[in-house]
C-alpha cells in the first residue's frame, strides 16, 4: 500500500555533541514523501523522503542561522534533504531501511533501523494511517559539514557523529 507522509504529524530530529560534554538536539519540521508498506513483504517495502532544510530549529535562531549556512548544511545551495530506500529487511520486531541520503548535495548510503511500525487505524476522515519510528548516525564529514574548532584540552567543537531520530505519520486514502 503507498502512504503519504502527513508532514503536520512527522519530523526529523538530531542530536549532536556540543564540546564533548553535552547533545545540541534540532529537528526538522517540512518533511514529506511517501512509504510503500506491506508488513507481509519487506521486499515490497520502500521509502522516499524528502525535508526542507530552511525547516531547522534548534530553539536558538543564531544557531539555526549558522546551520543553515554554507559552513554547514548551506540551505540556500542545497534547500532539500532526501532518503531514498534501496533495500528493506526485516530485523527482529522492526526493519532496516538501507538507502541513499543526499545532505548537501552529497550522497551517501546510510542505514535507518526501523523500531515502530504502528498498527494501522482508520481516523475520523477516513483516511488510514500508521506511525513509524526510526533511527541512525550519520557523519558530519561525510556530508561535506567541516565547520568545527579544535578546544584546547578538550576536543573538537562538534562531535562528527549525528544521531538522527525520525517520527513519520502515514496516510492513505
Amino acid at each position: 500500500m503507498t502512504y503519504q507522509i502527513d508532514p503536520k504529524h512527522s519530523a526529523a530530529h538530531f542530536q549532536v555533541r556540543h564540546m564533548t560534554i553535552a547533545f545540541v538536539k534540532g529537528e526538522f519540521g517540512n518533511v514529506t514523501g511517501t512509504v510503500e508498506f506491506d508488513p507481509a513483504n519487506a521486499d515490497a517495502c520502500s521509502v522516499d523522503v524528502s525535508i526542507a532544510v530552511d525547516s531547522l530549529y534548534t530553539r536558538d535562531a543564531a544557531r539555526d542561522g549558522h546551520v543553515k549556512s554554507p559552513d554547514i548544511l548551506n540551505a540556500e545551495g542545497h534547500p532539500t534533504a532526501t532518503f531514498k530506500s534501496k533495500k528493506v529487511t526485516k530485523a527482529g520486531s522492526g526493519y532496516q531501511v538501507l538507502g541513499d541520503m543526499t545532505l548537501r548535495g552529497v550522497t551517501q548510503e546510510v542505514t535507518l533501523n526501523v523500531s515502530n511500525v504502528s498498527d494501522e487505524v482508520t481516523d475520523p476522515w477516513s483516511l488510514k494511517r500508521r506511525g513509524i519510528t526510526a533511527s541512525g548516525t550519520i557523519s558530519r564529514s561525510a556530508f561535506g559539514m567541516g565547520w568545527n574548532m579544535e578546544l584546547p584540552g578538550v576536543g573538537k567543537m562538534v562531535s562528527d557523529e549525528v544521531e538522527l531520530s525520525i517520527d513519520l505519520e502515514i496516510t492513505a486514502a
